[in-house]
C-alpha cells in the first residue's frame, strides 16, 4: 500500500511578520503575498520584499495577481524574488504561457468552480500551467472578490478525479473542515487564506496554528 503523502499547506495574503512567523512555524510550505489592490490582503511590493526576506529555505513563496499587465508583474516581480506566480483571473491558456515566456517564474492558475461544467478549464489550463489551484466560484454579486471569499463548493465534484498537474484545494477551508476537505478530494495541499482571519485582511496566529495542525499527519 503507498505510503499517504503529507498535505502541503500554503497561508495566503500575508501582509506582516507575526502571521508570516506562525505560518513558517507552524510548518506551512508556502507563504503567498496578494497584489490587487482591491482586496483587504492586498500588500505593497516594498513590504512584500521584506517578508519575503525573512522566509527560509525550503518554504516557497507565491506571488497572487488578477489579470496584471506585464509592467505591473514587472514592477513587482523585480522587487520581491518569488517561486510561483498565482493567477487568479480570466487569464486564458494563452496568457498563462506568455507570463512564463515573459518572467521565468512556474504558473499557478486558479481554476473557479461552480459546478462540474467549469472543470474543463482546469484541462486547458494545465496544458501550460505548472500547478492548478480550484477555488470557489465567486458569488454573482459586485462586491465579491476572484478569490479570498470563505465560501466552499461542492469538494465532491473533485473526489476520484486525477490532473495533469499538481494542484491544491481552496475557498471556505478553516481549521474546522481541512481534514474533511482532504479526505473528501484527496487534495495533497490547501490554499487558506480568510479562514484564518480573525477580521478581513488579518490573519490570527492562533488560527494559522490551528489550521496546520488539523491537517498535521494526515
Amino acid at each position: 500500500m503507498p505510503v499517504p503523502k503529507p498535505v502541503s499547506v500554503k497561508i495566503c495574503g500575508l501582509t506582516e511578520p507575526l502571521s508570516l512567523h506562525a505560518a513558517v512555524a507552524g510548518g506551512a510550505r508556502y507563504v503567498g503575498f496578494v497584489f490587487y489592490p482591491p482586496s483587504p490582503r492586498s500588500i505593497a511590493p516594498s513590504m512584500a520584499a521584506e517578508l519575503a526576506r525573512l522566509v527560509p529555505t525550503g518554504v516557497r513563496t507565491v506571488g497572487l495577481f488578477v489579470d496584471p499587465e506585464n509592467d505591473f508583474l514587472e514592477h513587482v516581480v523585480s522587487q520581491v524574488p518569488f517561486d510561483l506566480i498565482q493567477l487568479h483571473g480570466k487569464e486564458a491558456p494563452r496568457r498563462i504561457a506568455e507570463v512564463k515566456a515573459a518572467f521565468n517564474i512556474p504558473v499557478m492558475k486558479a481554476i473557479k468552480v461552480g459546478g462540474p461544467e467549469d472543470l474543463a478549464a482546469a484541462l486547458e489550463a494545465a496544458e501550460v500551467a505548472d500547478r492548478l489551484l480550484f477555488d470557489a466560484k465567486p458569488p454573482a454579486r459586485v462586491s465579491a472578490l476572484p478569490g479570498g471569499n470563505g465560501i466552499a463548493f461542492d469538494w465532491t465534484l473533485l473526489a476520484g478525479r486525477s490532473w495533469p498537474k499538481p494542484w491544491m484545494l481552496s475557498g471556505g477551508l478553516k481549521p474546522e473542515n481541512a481534514a474533511e476537505a482532504v479526505r473528501t478530494t484527496g487534495a495533497t495541499a490547501l490554499d487558506v487564506s480568510s479562514g484564518v482571519e480573525d477580521r478581513p485582511g488579518h490573519k490570527d496566529p492562533e488560527l494559522i496554528r490551528r489550521f496546520l495542525d488539523s491537517v498535521a499527519g494526515l
